[in-house]
């Protein structure tokens, strides 16, 4: 079962990874090479990522697989 994301707000990488399959390493790969968004720095210690930007992320790539397809 997918979690639920909410309509707005914050979301951390560990509920992120839960929904898009990829390991740790490979998702601040992707941060840094642009494919994923950029995270929001909470604090010094809490990083999290804009719940609409996890969303575009995911149409987006739906989007894409619908295309191949």
């Amino acid at each position: 079962m997918q979690p639920l994301l909410p309509e707005t707000g914050f979301i951390r990488l560990t509920n992120i990874l839960q929904i898009i399959p990829v390991g740790k390493t490979t998702w601040w790969a992707g941060v840094k090479s642009g494919l994923f968004p950029k995270p929001v720095k909470l604090s010094t210690r809490t990083t999290a990522w804009r719940v609409e930007d996890i969303r575009a992320l995911i149409e987006a790539k739906a989007s894409l697989s619908k295309g191949v397809a």
